[in-house]
């Protein structure tokens, strides 16, 4: 993923983040169930947690590039995509057999904070 590319990932997710947000607080309350609107919450507060981390990832790849950055930027924006949007979907659809795909996206999601331990761990220091 090249920088411009992670850009646009990062900038689209956050508009994402305050449209799904927006959205819930305001046209969801009232209409959805408890349980499906706290379900939506959750994948709106996934998505933008994440969403900072990959801004993040971005700067620190800008000024020191390592081996697997690329690979975590590449787990968060997949586990973004299957955790919150399975929970979006399922919280407005209801349909049920969205229901395995969040803990996948859960997966990939905890698999890029582990590559980022790596990345980090491997990270020579400074002299």
């Amino acid at each position: 993923m090249h920088n411009r590319r992670g850009w646009i990932l990062v900038a689209l997710s956050g508009f994402v983040v305050v449209v799904a947000g927006a959205f819930g607080a305001h046209a969801l309350e009232g209409r959805l169930a408890p349980r499906m609107l706290e379900a939506f919450d959750t994948g709106v507060r996934y998505q933008a947690w994440h969403t900072l981390a990959a801004m993040a990832m971005l700067i620190w790849r800008a000024q020191r590039p390592l081996r697997g950055q690329t690979t975590v930027l590449w787990l968060w924006s997949l586990g973004m995509a299957a955790f919150s949007g399975s929970l979006y979907l399922l919280a407005l659809t209801g349909t049920p057999w969205l229901g395995p795909i969040t803990p996948f996206g859960g997966l990939l999601l905890m698999a890029g904070w582990l590559t980022l331990a790596i990345c980090a761990w491997r990270q020579r220091p400074a002299h």
